[in-house]
């Protein structure tokens, strides 16, 4: 199992939900508004107090998936978040060491199954 973390432009997360809801397993996600800077913050460097109270706005998206899935999952959002510019955002794809389904108590691979295999509430 994979847990595929990705930071993500704002104006970019409706198209990286279309893309990721056509995928038949898609399993579900998380979604927080977040704030920080990457390595260009170094090349744009302005006084000491802009430095340490600037961040650029970003979406983080939280993903728990199969080992099979998590390939699929990231050029999904990797396709859909790109546009060239600078600042499009980063992903990381982590393993997994469980998962526990609150409602059910199911565990691991089934704690993540999609939607679609789960039965109704």
């Amino acid at each position: 199992m994979k847990l595929i973390i990705a930071y993500i432009q704002p104006h970019a997360l409706t198209r990286v939900e279309h893309a990721l809801l056509l995928l038949p397993f898609f399993p579900g996600m998380s979604v927080s508004q977040v704030r920080g800077f990457g390595q260009g913050k170094r090349r744009d460097r302005q006084t000491a107090r802009e430095e340490l109270t600037e961040f650029t706005g970003k979406v983080r998206i939280e993903i728990g998936a199969l080992d099979e899935q998590a390939d699929a999952i990231v050029n999904a959002i990797a396709s859909a978040a790109h546009s060239g510019r600078r600042g499009d955002g980063k992903i990381f794809s982590i393993e997994l060491a469980g998962a526990v389904r609150i409602r059910t108590g199911d565990r691991d691979a089934e704690a993540i199954r999609s939607p679609g295999s789960d039965e109704p509430v």
